[in-house]
């Protein structure tokens, strides 16, 4: 090996051990619910990390068989609401992990 070489061994094993975060984190978000809600908490939606709807709760207040396109929009909301959560949880989960590998010419480090 070169001075200013990486160490090919030691790049490999950092690279085993993000791969291994990566994966408990993707487990751990698949895993995680997230709510989102509209109208103030009159609709709510639960999705999984992984995208799904697991979960709709409506209060009945808002079922007006002469207004339907409200309540259409309220459960939008709530279930635009929940992904934009499950977004930022993502984002929380796996953001330290795409730094890249030290080191590794065209990676950050």
């Amino acid at each position: 090996m070169q001075p200013g070489e990486p160490d090919i061994s030691a790049l490999l094993q950092q690279a085993q051990a993000m791969q291994q975060q990566l994966l408990e984190a993707q487990e751990k978000l698949t895993s995680a619910q997230v709510t989102g809600q509209a109208g103030n908490g009159l609709v709510t939606a639960t999705v999984t990390g992984g995208g799904d709807l697991v979960s709709l709760t409506i209060d009945p207040s808002v079922v007006d068989p002469e207004d339907v396109e409200t309540l259409q929009d309220l459960v939008i909301g709530a279930i635009a609401d929940a992904n934009e959560g499950t977004r930022r949880l993502a984002a929380e989960s796996l953001g330290g992990l795409a730094g890249g590998i030290p080191g590794l010419p065209g990676f950050p480090g």
